[in-house]
C-alpha cells in the first residue's frame, strides 16, 4: 500500500545555520548561546573539535546547544552536523576529499534528513586556504552521488573561504542558490567577527527551496564566540516541491 503523508501538511519552515566555531577556543559558552537562541533545525558547523575527546566535545557541544550529532568531527576534516530533535535523520556518512600534502585534510559531513514529512541532503563543508586545492573540492563535492543524483533537495554551507566573486564560490552558486544573495537581511560580512568586512561563510540551497530570509544574527554574544559571524536562512520548501514525501510501502 502506498500514500503521501505530506499532502495536505504546510511546508514547514527550515532554519539552517552555518557556523564556524574556531575549535571552541573562543568563548564556548558564548557559541552554545547563539545556537540556543538562534534555534536552528540544522546547524553546519566548521572548526568543530578534532583532537583529544572530539567526540566527547561534540556530543557535549551539541547536548548543551539543546541538539544532537548527526555526523562529522575529526572523520570529515572539522566539520559537523547537528540537529534539533524535531528532525529525523535517514542516513549520514563523512566524505573524505582528496589529499593534498602539507594542507589540512578536508571533509565533508553529510546526511539524508526529514522534517515534518520533507525530505532534504544536507552537507557541511570548510574549503581550504588555496585557490585550486578549493575548486578541486567543489567539483568533488558536487559529484557525491546523494547530491550529483538530485533526487532530493539540497542544502550546503559552510566557510568557503573566499568572497562570492572567487571561481569556487561562483561555482557552488551556479548550481544552487546562495541565499543570502536571493533573500538578505542586514548586512552579509562574516569575517572577521569582530571587524567584519567580507563575506566568506555562505549557505547553498536547492531551487526547490523558498529562501525567505538569510541573515547574520545580530547577537551579542556573536564577538565572543569565534572569529566568524554565523549565517542563519529560513528556507521553505516551494510548492512544486510539497508533493514529494517518502512512499510508504
Amino acid at each position: 500500500m502506498s500514500g503521501d503523508p505530506a499532502v495536505g501538511i504546510p511546508s514547514p519552515e527550515w532554519r539552517v545555520l552555518s557556523y564556524n566555531v574556531r575549535s571552541l577556543r573562543d568563548d564556548r559558552s558564548a557559541v552554545v548561546e547563539v545556537i540556543r537562541t538562534v534555534r536552528p533545525d540544522i546547524a553546519f558547523v566548521q572548526e568543530a573539535p578534532r583532537f583529544f575527546r572530539w567526540r566527547t566535545r561534540c556530543a557535549q557541544l551539541a547536548a548543551d546547544a539543546g541538539m544532537y550529532v548527526v555526523t562529522g568531527g575529526r572523520s570529515a576534516g572539522d566539520v559537523l552536523l547537528l540537529a534539533a530533535l524535531r528532525v529525523t535523520i535517514r542516513w549520514a556518512r563523512d566524505v573524505r576529499l582528496s589529499h593534498q600534502p602539507g594542507l589540512h585534510r578536508r571533509g565533508v559531513a553529510l546526511a539524508g534528513v526529514e522534517l515534518a514529512g520533507r525530505r532534504a541532503v544536507v552537507a557541511s563543508i570548510h574549503l581550504g586556504l588555496e585557490p585550486a586545492q578549493r575548486l578541486r573540492h567543489v567539483a568533488e563535492l558536487l559529484a557525491v552521488p546523494e547530491i550529483a543524483e538530485g533526487v532530493d533537495p539540497v542544502i550546503i554551507a559552510g566557510d568557503v573561504n573566499e568572497e562570492p566573486s572567487g571561481p569556487a564560490w561562483r561555482r557552488l552558486a551556479e548550481r544552487y542558490r546562495d541565499a543570502y544573495g536571493v533573500a538578505p537581511a542586514g548586512r552579509g560580512e562574516t569575517y572577521s567577527a569582530r571587524q567584519p568586512r567580507t563575506r566568506i561563510d555562505g549557505i547553498f540551497v536547492d531551487p526547490r527551496f523558498q529562501v525567505i530570509r538569510c541573515e547574520v544574527p545580530d547577537l551579542p554574544a556573536v564577538r565572543r564566540a569565534s572569529d566568524h559571524l554565523p549565517v542563519l536562512a529560513v528556507l521553505r520548501l516551494a510548492a512544486d516541491a510539497d508533493a514529494r514525501a517518502p512512499q510508504a510501502s
